[in-house]
């Protein structure tokens, strides 16, 4: 017999292949298929498919329920089994690594959540006080302590503001090859401290830092690393990290665990964490290392930095957003959204429709496939609201919608929707809050 796959259910999550010994499947245009020469029916792939579109056709009742340990009424690993599917459970429960508290120098254990403090030209990442906040809530579930490290030079200034943000422990590498970053010199600085001290969790923000060191360092450790998520969350039963992303162009959301590695590590949307309470001076335990590596250790050199537009380049930073959508028509449109931007002092931002007719950069796109932000004001115009687009912006503090669609879905996450014409509304409220402005009003 071969393992039969129902299309109509496959996912093309990959589930399967990564898990059939003997390499029998492979995803094809998105979805799995057997190569019928080389199935064995092991069992293992149709054992962990989420979706159940895996099966061994012509099985009997009784071992369909052997090969599944849900069918019964209660799995019980010592019940008689198929020996591949009995071996699988057991060398999975034996290699899942449970959290602990207590860390031991130089041994096997794991202990501490570390969040890594992005400071880059002077300037720290808003996110890495966010995650200074979440990271609280996972120590506490854990019950370990919070530490926050800062890889960078002349970066004394950045110390007490990590203290005050909750962290308990700062862990300090200062060094001049470390003042511009550069992916080989912070992925081994940060190696280092997480090889010596052995955190269990290790979080950075989803930064275009965040997103380019942290898969060196999780190279470097052969650890598992998840990008990009939007939830993180400490299982109950295990204390594992449970960390959570948008997967499948958002049309659903993975839950993954890294259940035999360590340190567990994941990347966060900026912006999708609220910003924690800062107590000032607050203080906090400081462990400073040396970087022993030399200049001539790494292939490259910054030569020169080139500024870009700092309203763009920190979206996930702005306190005020104007974001146009396709309801605008035309890119020579774009002059009354700038207008409006100009007279708030706002960020001009987009939908992927706007980035992708030119309008805009894609650093400027707002949602699912570009930048999570959530600013205290933010102004959508001519923006119908796909789920994409909403998971971007969502948690903004407040937010007004104008498009001529009452049912538009942007109206349904906006404080005040505004039905109508864009291009009579918006130049009427930029007037009116020129006006205000001029007059010292700005409410």
């Amino acid at each position: 017999m071969t393992v039969a796959v129902d299309k109509t259910k496959c996912i093309g999550c990959g589930a399967c292949v990564v898990e059939c010994p003997v390499e029998a499947l492979d995803l094809i245009d998105g979805l799995a298929v057997v190569d019928p020469s080389k199935c064995e029916d092991h069992g293992k792939c149709v054992l962990v498919c989420p979706t159940n579109a895996l099966a061994i056709p012509n099985q009997s009742p009784k071992a369909k329920e052997e090969l599944d340990p849900k069918a019964g009424s209660e799995f019980n690993i010592n019940d008689p089994q198929p020996d591949a599917i009995k071996d699988y459970a057991q060398d999975n429960d034996k290699k899942t690594i449970r959290a602990q508290v207590t860390p031991v120098a130089g041994g096997d254990v794991w202990s501490g959540v570390w969040v890594i403090i992005e400071y880059t030209n002077g300037k720290v990442a808003p996110v890495s006080w966010e995650l200074l906040g979440e990271g609280r809530k996972l120590a506490d579930a854990i019950g370990c302590g919070l530490s926050g490290v800062i890889t960078g030079h002349q970066i004394d200034s950045v110390i007490p503001e990590a203290f005050a943000y909750g962290a308990e422990k700062v862990y300090v590498i200062d060094n001049p090859i470390l003042k511009d970053y550069r992916t080989e010199p912070y992925a081994e600085a940060i190696t280092s401290l997480v090889q010596k001290y052995q955190p269990e969790i290790v979080l950075m923000g989803a930064t275009s830092m965040g997103r380019d060191v942290f898969p060196a360092i999780a190279t470097k450790l052969q650890t598992g690393l998840t990008a990009d998520c939007t939830v993180l969350g400490i299982d109950p039963e295990t204390k594992l990290l449970q960390q959570t992303r948008p997967a499948f162009g958002g049309n659903i959301m993975a839950t993954i665990l890294c259940r035999t590695r360590r340190p567990q590590m994941a990347t966060v949307r900026p912006r999708v964490m609220a910003m924690p309470e800062r107590v000032d001076g607050r203080e906090g335990e400081l462990i400073q290392e040396e970087f022993t590596l030399s200049e001539s250790d790494f292939r490259t050199k910054v030569l020169e930095f080139i500024n870009t537009d700092a309203k763009s380049a920190f979206l996930d930073k702005a306190e005020i957003i104007v974001a146009v959508g396709l309801g605008l028509a035309a890119k020579r449109n774009m002059a009354i959204a700038e207008e409006l931007a100009d007279v708030l002092g706002a960020t001009l931002a987009g939908s992927r429709g706007a980035v992708e007719a030119g309008w805009l950069n894609h650093d400027q796109q707002v949602g699912q496939s570009g930048v999570t932000v959530r600013p205290k004001v933010y102004i959508a115009i001519g923006i119908s609201g796909a789920i994409q687009h909403l998971v971007g912006m969502e948690t903004s503090d407040f937010i007004i919608a104008i498009n001529n669609d009452p049912e538009a879905a942007i109206h349904k996450v906006a404080n005040y929707g505004i039905v109508g014409d864009l291009f009579q509304i918006v130049p009427a409220l930029t007037a009116e809050f020129k006006k205000r402005l001029q007059h010292g009003v700005a409410n």
